[in-house]
């Protein structure tokens, strides 16, 4: 029979006997105890022998010297331990963590992941806020983890005093099906993130450069510095063109692209999500592709540096306007998401 019930029932026995006799029980008890207490280390407890005391501390308040195997402040300690578990039991009830997401947004984020698998995480966070679905970046590798590349060094402070002023201007090479080299010249403004419209040529010149920078920037419109590298294809021509136009040159150190990332992005960009899927057969193809990935790049492409935003800025569509709609750009290699009414 467990201790507690033991105690339970001599209580209630005790009741029907004489004072005399009561005393005399409790001294042999004592007795007892003193000797268990002589000849036993450290006796056993069970959580009911546990409980019991932490109950009658409650109820008796001569309870502290009547007790004999454990100290005083150990009952007390019991109290708080029982106490704890008690809210530990109560706050555990529920789901700890974030709330879960929706199944049919995990379909939709595996669904882009899919189809457009160049497409970072920050990428992808920006095309579902315009679908409106907040969720955060964590939330999404959360169902594909990508490496992450560490960020390239630019010219904060520089950027953040002229960014409205600056044009970074940059040529990059094409191979062709037969085997010829076409080179872009491409032009981006580095308030928006827009890319002023390129041109492309296989017999690149001075001239030709000087030519292009002119028809890109009209009297009006035109920046106040312009960033490039050392190229020799910027010869003299183009440089005097340019400073008549009262445009300043920025040009960066030898060898050193990463002092005008914006630009060398853009073109890593063209390449990863354009180029390198496809094989060039002339300058009219490489022209008319480039077209229509600026064209997507401005309309509906996010940007990280722009808040998730697009260059041509893009309006949020909350959920009520309707289903998510894939529309394919760029033949296809990548798609931008509306919400359509049923």
């Amino acid at each position: 029979m467990p201790p507690v019930l033991t105690a339970l029932l001599a209580f209630v026995v005790s009741l029907f006997q004489s004072r005399q006799a009561l005393h005399l029980q409790i001294l042999a008890l004592q007795h007892q105890v003193s000797v268990y207490k002589r000849t036993v280390p450290r006796p056993r407890l069970r959580p009911s022998d546990r409980l019991f005391w932490s109950w009658l501390s409650r109820l008796w308040s001569g309870w502290q010297g009547a007790l004999q195997f454990v100290q005083p402040r150990i009952v007390i300690t019991w109290q708080r331990k029982r106490f704890q578990e008690h809210w530990r039991r109560l706050s555990q009830q529920g789901k700890p963590g974030r709330p879960a997401i929706a199944k049919d947004v995990q379909d939709l984020m595996r669904a882009m992941w899919q189809a457009n698998p160049a497409w970072g995480s920050p990428r992808l966070v920006g095309e579902l806020r315009k679908l409106g679905i907040n969720v955060a970046t964590s939330t999404v590798e959360k169902y594909r983890v990508r490496p992450r590349k560490p960020p390239s060094p630019t010219w904060k402070r520089f950027l953040k005093n002229h960014v409205q002023d600056l044009v970074a201007l940059d040529f990059f090479t094409v191979p062709t099906v037969t085997f010829r080299i076409l080179f872009v010249l491409v032009m981006l403004t580095h308030e928006r993130r827009r890319v002023v419209p390129f041109n492309v040529t296989e017999y690149p010149t001075a001239h030709w450069t000087a030519h292009q920078v002119v028809e890109a920037c009209p009297w009006n419109e035109t920046p106040r510095y312009v960033l490039r590298d050392r190229d020799g294809i910027y010869g003299a021509a183009c440089r005097q063109r340019v400073q008549h136009m009262a445009i300043k040159e920025i040009v960066s150190a030898p060898r050193s692209p990463w002092q005008h990332p914006s630009v060398e992005r853009l073109i890593g960009s063209m390449r990863r999500e354009g180029l390198d899927h496809v094989v060039i057969l002339s300058a009219q193809h490489l022209q008319r592709l480039l077209t229509d990935y600026c064209a997507y790049y401005h309309h509906f492409r996010t940007h990280l540096s722009l808040a998730m935003d697009c260059p041509v800025s893009r309006a949020v569509e909350p959920p009520e306007c309707g289903e998510v709609i894939a529309i394919p750009e760029v033949g296809g290699l990548h798609h931008h998401y509306e919400r359509w009414a049923a």
